[in-house]
């Protein structure tokens, strides 16, 4: 597109900071650099349940893309773990933040395999307070080029800039959050997997659950816990067995229904 249609589109984005229409001037002025298909931008506060700022998918898409990922999904989320570290800002393809097996696991296989995505890509904000705004852009056919993924990343101080601003209370709304919801407090994530199905599991059968579902092969479990590689396979039919399940599906089931009832 136009020099002339990117500089307007920058205009009424800055003229709109601080205004409900800033999310989607941000958007229109991304897809004047690179197309894509679908915007969400989420904040990400420590373990709370993230925040939908804004979202551009059609009715019968939210569902899946919003409202089930806030249901529990999230906790999976290579954005969302990337965030809780949190990674250094900047833009980043999904792939290159996900654990090894990613696209063999279940959140993938049993959640993200819904959404339809060829692949999503985003940039990190660091609004202050531990808060982390994602604005994520999402391509339904193909993969973004190196020349696009290099033209988005060019964008990056013009997005940081103003989404920093204008997120800059976010914070604050996560704090108002821990106060009306139970489900999101500090240390849910851990709190999560270490209850799952207390009282049946080992503390080291749930770490090996929690990196199984989020997507960790055996080798890289062996790595992290500092076990060997039979030993992982030995827990895993162990979690199997005292569960009466034959398959990562039925965990990834178990474990977001347990989230549910919670």
């Amino acid at each position: 597109m136009s020099i002339e249609l990117k500089f307007e589109r920058i205009g009424r984005m800055i003229a709109a900071e601080g205004t409900p229409d800033f999310p989607g001037c941000l958007a229109d002025f991304l897809r004047t650099v690179a197309p894509y298909d679908f915007t969400v931008i989420f904040s990400y506060g420590g373990a709370a349940r993230p925040l939908d700022l804004f979202d551009d998918f059609p009715r019968e898409k939210r569902a899946v893309f919003v409202t089930d990922y806030q249901a529990g999904p999230y906790m999976l989320d290579p954005f969302f773990l990337a965030a809780t570290k949190p990674v250094a800002p900047g833009l980043y393809r999904m792939r290159d933040l996900a654990p090894d097996r990613f696209y063999q696991g279940e959140y993938f296989r049993s959640y993200y395999v819904q959404t339809g995505l060829a692949e999503e890509i985003g940039f990190f904000i660091d609004t202050g307070r531990g808060a982390v705004v994602v604005v994520s852009l999402m391509r339904a056919r193909k993969v973004f080029s190196a020349k696009e993924f290099a033209a988005i990343q060019s964008a990056w101080p013009i997005v940081e800039a103003a989404c920093a601003r204008h997120w800059a209370d976010v914070a604050d709304r996560f704090k108002a959050q821990r106060g009306t919801d139970a489900d999101a407090p500090d240390g849910q994530i851990e709190r999560s997997f270490q209850r799952f199905a207390d009282g049946q599991l080992t503390p080291r059968e749930r770490e090996v659950v929690e990196y199984t579902l989020k997507g960790y092969s055996a080798e890289a479990i062996r790595q992290v816990l500092g076990i060997s590689s039979g030993t992982v396979r030995a827990h895993r039919r162990n979690i199997y067995a005292k569960l009466g399940i034959s398959s990562q599906g039925e965990l990834f089931a178990r474990f977001i229904d347990n989230l549910v009832k919670t």
